[in-house]
């Protein structure tokens, strides 16, 4: 199935069903009014919901109207719980060699997370707000995942039946407000404003072989102002599979339906395939030319996030955003 939530003037939006081309939807009060509503019912209400999704990709569907990803809000407009990891190792080990640091060996065995504020996440194609070019604006490409109750201790091999949705992410980052933050000895706050999501979440099954081993093995694409910034693929140099960061981030606690865990930055050996952020295109021209020469975002700048199946269609919507700056 695709679901999205579109904005209803309410904090939470209205859950719609979205036809699998994204050309269709339809609202689905009578099972469920938001996306938590759904979330919080999966195992009672995904039955009812997946009848009336074949239904509209059949055409079958009188009520059904035509899909405006201009009207979406994050699929989750607000969650429980948002906790991105740094699935890929590559990414870190870059960052780390940047500024000549050895990165220690337990970052192949055990995942790094941050808790990100879930308050507030922005809309796929609404501007974002931030007082000051000087905070080093960047974005970062990922991939998220949704849960529903994931009990404390599950094991990785019984994580992946937790994973009931996927979205992509633009997890937006304040890279000059990091170090004094990580200085201090206890993680971000002001460097990770509100993240946004793709305008479409999927059930794992809409990615058909793409799909495996609690990986999508395809392309993110980016691109800024435009132009292409990287297409780095998503199953390749992942350390850690999804089912693996579900089951560490529920080590010491469970999780509530409509947990939303991410992937971190998305990043392969290949350079060919670019970069998934500024930061990392950054170090890579510290490491071989000796400083950096990309610069962040400045306002005006405008990134586009999307994921394409095999034959070139859209999986999940884009996220197209704006940086602009915020006036009190």
């Amino acid at each position: 199935m695709k679901l999205a939530s579109y904005n209803n003037g309410r904090r939470d939006g209205q859950l719609m069903l979205v036809s699998r081309d994204l050309t269709k939807t339809v609202a689905v009060p009578a099972i469920a009014h938001t996306m938590q509503q759904l979330l919080d019912g999966w195992d009672l209400l995904k039955p009812q919901l997946q009848e009336l999704y074949d239904a509209l990709n059949e055409g079958m569907l009188d009520n059904a109207q035509a899909f405006d990803e201009a009207k979406c809000l994050s699929p989750l407009p607000r969650a429980y719980q948002w906790a991105d990891g740094s699935a890929y190792v590559n990414h870190v080990e870059l960052v780390r060699k940047a500024r000549g640091a050895e990165m220690p060996e337990t970052f192949w065995t055990d995942p790094l997370f941050y808790q990100g504020g879930s308050d507030s996440f922005i809309a796929p194609k609404a501007d974002i707000p931030l007082a000051s070019e000087d905070w080093g604006i960047d974005f970062e490409s990922e991939i998220a995942i949704i849960t529903d109750d994931v009990p404390m201790g599950v094991s990785s091999d019984n994580a992946a039946k937790h994973i009931k949705l996927l979205m992509l992410v633009n997890d937006v980052s304040l890279r000059n407000l990091i170090p004094g933050e990580l200085a201090k000895g206890f993680g971000f706050f002001q460097s990770k404003p509100s993240s946004s999501f793709s305008p479409v979440a999927v059930t794992p099954d809409e990615l058909g072989a793409s799909w495996e081993d609690s990986k999508v093995h395809l392309p993110l694409i980016t691109h800024l102002n435009g132009e292409l910034f990287g297409r780095p693929n998503a199953g390749v140099d992942m350390t850690f599979n999804f089912s693996q960061l579900v089951s560490h981030v529920a080590k010491t606690r469970p999780l509530g339906a409509g947990a939303i865990i991410g992937s971190g930055t998305i990043s392969n050996y290949d350079r060919s395939a670019g970069s998934s952020c500024l930061a990392e295109k950054r170090m890579l021209e510290v490491i071989a030319e000796g400083k950096a020469t990309t610069p962040f975002m400045r306002f005006g700048d405008t990134v586009r996030i999307e994921m394409l199946d095999d034959n070139n269609v859209t999986i999940f919507g884009s996220i197209d955003q704006k940086v602009v700056e915020y006036k009190a």
